[in-house]
């Protein structure tokens, strides 16, 4: 085959190349893609296998859902009917999707709870670019636009407000797919600055917990603790999972020293009126804010 033919042979080959048995852990390398690229150029989903090789999550992954890891989503949208198409899509990925029609309803959501948003540019009372703006704020999650090609030259505005990446109407399943996932892949590769929710920030550099402008002082276990049930918001552990997570297979006490942690958490937070570990009862813990 040459350099630059295809045929019906070129997707299941570079399909092949991005398995998780050819694909080295942690993604293929650019001297790695590069080849593979320039060879299956002309090929119809060369951006869906480019985008999931760059963020090591191979096309089976994607198509069983591997990187969706339930992510929450926001798409905002005056089209209902692009809304529907792109939560139909992303949702057979596992995604969990949020669809909003009204840009000012959507900018006084939480939207710091959403690992992705994507907004329309052209709408209605508020276009995506100021809102993106206003997002940015509160959010460090990634921000998509979906956009005209007429609409391209004015992007600049939007990547100055804050956005990270942009996908042009028309648009298939396919790269919508790729796109997301590679974006989230990538955040959750990245260490963040910062965790925030609505009573309070994680300084995850600095390992600080912020309530109302104030570091709180907590001990070492007593933060990695906070920062392991905030980074799963919502989910609920047992004292065992929380012990192993913190404190490793290794640690030298035992999963009710997990219950002494947390009522001195709770203490030290009651000051500030603020309660985000709830119990549940006959299973553990979860982070709610």
């Amino acid at each position: 085959m040459s350099r630059h033919s295809v045929n019906e042979n070129t997707v299941p080959s570079v399909r092949k190349a991005f398995t998780r048995k050819n694909r080295p852990q942690g993604g293929l390398a650019a001297s790695s893609i590069l080849p593979m690229f320039m060879r299956f150029r002309d090929a119809e989903s060369w951006r869906l296998e480019f985008y999931a090789a760059v963020v090591g999550c191979g096309i089976d992954d994607m198509e069983e859902g591997a990187c969706a890891h339930m992510a929450n989503i926001l798409v905002v949208d005056d089209d209902k009917a692009i809304l529907t198409m792109i939560r139909r899509i992303l949702e057979k990925d596992g995604y969990n999707v949020t669809t909003v029609s009204d840009s000012i309803k959507a900018g006084e959501m939480k939207t710091d709870l959403f690992d992705l948003i994507i907004l329309d540019v052209m709408m209605p009372e508020k276009d995506g670019f100021t809102l993106c703006g206003e997002l940015r704020g509160i959010v460090d999650c990634p921000i998509l636009f979906l956009t005209a090609r007429s609409e391209e030259s004015s992007l600049v505005q939007g990547l100055c407000a804050g956005a990270d990446d942009y996908i042009s109407k028309p648009f298939g399943a396919a790269e919508l797919r790729a796109r997301v996932a590679a974006h989230l892949r990538r955040e959750r590769r990245e260490h963040f600055a910062g965790l925030v929710f609505a009573g309070s920030r994680f300084q995850l550099s600095a390992r600080q917990l912020v309530v109302q402008g104030e570091e709180i002082p907590l001990t070492k276990a007593e933060y990695s603790i906070c920062e392991f049930l905030a980074r799963n918001h919502g989910q609920v552990f047992s004292k065992e999972q929380i012990y192993e997570a913190v404190f490793g297979f290794d640690g030298e006490s035992n999963d009710t020293t997990i219950t002494t942690h947390i009522k001195n958490i709770r203490m030290k937070l009651e000051k500030y009126q603020y309660a985000p570990i709830k119990t549940v009862w006959g299973i553990g813990y979860k982070w709610e804010d």
